[in-house]
């Protein structure tokens, strides 16, 4: 028996084959509105949330720094789901969740 030298797989190779093979790229795509946040909803917004986690239901948290801001915010939802879905390559996100920073 002859052992054939395999040439050694990209690491990056290897994790995206991972997730593939576990269906969770479509998720890791959806995550990275987290990172991107401050980018998506801009400075003023990001100033006084940070987006805490995404639920398996396309949920993403976020805590939110004072009552009045998730007030307005809440009625911004719509148009802050617009922008952070503006990449039609990522699953969207859904909701938005807001919790008030303890």
């Amino acid at each position: 028996m002859s052992e054939r030298k395999r040439a050694p797989a990209k690491l990056g190779d290897v994790v995206a084959s991972v997730l593939e093979n576990a269906g969770l790229t479509g998720r890791v795509a959806q995550a990275s509105v987290i990172p991107e946040w401050a980018r998506l909803v801009g400075p003023q917004i990001a100033e006084v949330t940070e987006p805490l986690l995404l639920q398996q239901d396309g949920t993403l948290c976020v805590a939110v720094r004072t009552h009045a801001w998730m007030q307005e915010l809440t009625l911004l939802e719509p148009e802050l789901l617009n922008s952070v879905n503006k990449d039609p390559a990522r699953p969207p996100i859904v909701k938005l969740r807001w919790l008030l920073r303890r």
